[in-house]
């Protein structure tokens, strides 16, 4: 293993290093390893992943850390074990054995656990990611650390402002989405039919000759859609009808489950991730007037990797 692969944390310098050291500012790769060996425990048997927040938060329950590793760091506001999580995962995720999302959620990939077959010890596993890592780096991981934390807070913000919205602001909202998609709305519900299967209609073409319609319930609060929440739904589709669901608070994985088989053909859905993906996609078609429900600024960053 080449020196040159050294990753810093400057509060203070924090090395990964390839042998073992007493010094408190030392971070073994057998130290290192061990870490992610408890990472990838904790994501093992959850294939929808969690969020970085809740993995961080899981270490401490599963393997013992140092008075060192938790101890609180003013600079990144944080117990230090935090930031080490974030920084010794970086080749992890440049190899794609773990899939980290703008959204901030980590996952283990189909590589990540072939890989994990490959190399059994753990030692060898964080070694030959450091190695793929190495040989084509282009930003320090202070910075893709920057941009991961950066994404994390974003959505958080955005998800929060999402669920705080007003049903008929998310009726507004979607009926928008779907013009900029190129469909028609017609007809929105009014507030005393808020509480109805239906909230918006929208048709396939300009005035409906076609007779193929959309029909969208919207869902902002409460608890994550039911498999039977979705059949009750797509009884009250037509022949010529498509459904969609619109739940900020997600479904069930049984619901997600089925959703893929030819019962449910006619019906989509969309989470609060995946409506606001739609919202990005569509963003400049979107009107200005409903774009302040949910307005976004682009920040740049330097991009990761080739």
């Amino acid at each position: 293993m080449q020196h040159d692969m050294q990753y810093s944390i400057q509060d203070p310098i924090y090395v990964l290093d390839n042998h073992k050291k007493s010094g408190r500012n030392t971070l073994t790769i057998e130290r290192a390893s061990e870490l992610l060996r408890y990472v990838f425990e904790i994501l093992w048997d959850k294939p929808d992943g969690l969020t970085a927040n809740e993995v961080i938060s899981l270490v401490p329950r599963v393997m013992h850390l140092t008075e060192y590793e938790l101890e609180y760091s003013p600079k990144f506001n944080s117990p230090r074990y935090e930031k080490i999580v974030r920084i010794t995962t970086i080749p992890l995720a440049y190899t794609g054995w773990l899939l980290k999302n703008d959204k901030g959620r980590w996952y283990i990939t189909e590589a990540g656990y072939q890989a994990c077959k490959q190399f059994v010890n753990v030692h060898e596993f964080y070694q030959e990611a450091i190695r793929l890592y190495n040989e084509h780096k282009q930003l320090a991981p202070e910075s893709i650390m920057a941009l991961e934390t950066a994404q994390e807070s974003a959505w958080g913000q955005i998800e929060k402002h999402l669920l705080q919205l007003k049903k008929s602001e998310l009726q507004i909202m979607a009926g928008e989405l779907l013009r900029a998609m190129g469909y028609f709305p017609s007809w929105m519900a009014p507030p005393e039919k808020q509480r109805g299967h239906v909230n918006l209609i929208a048709y396939t073409d300009p005035i409906g000759a076609k007779g193929q319609r959309i029909l969208t319930q919207i869902i902002q609060k409460g608890q994550s859609v039911t498999l039977e929440g979705i059949k009750s739904f797509l009884a009250i589709l037509g022949a010529n009808d498509f459904g969609m669901i619109i739940s900020m608070s997600g479904f069930t994985n049984q619901a997600i489950q089925v959703l893929s088989t030819d019962n449910f053909e006619k019906v989509s859905v969309l989470d609060a991730e995946s409506f606001f993906d739609l919202w990005k996609k569509y963003y400049a078609d979107i009107s200005q007037e409903v774009r302040n429900l949910l307005p976004l600024k682009v920040v740049h960053f330097l991009s990761q990797f080739d």
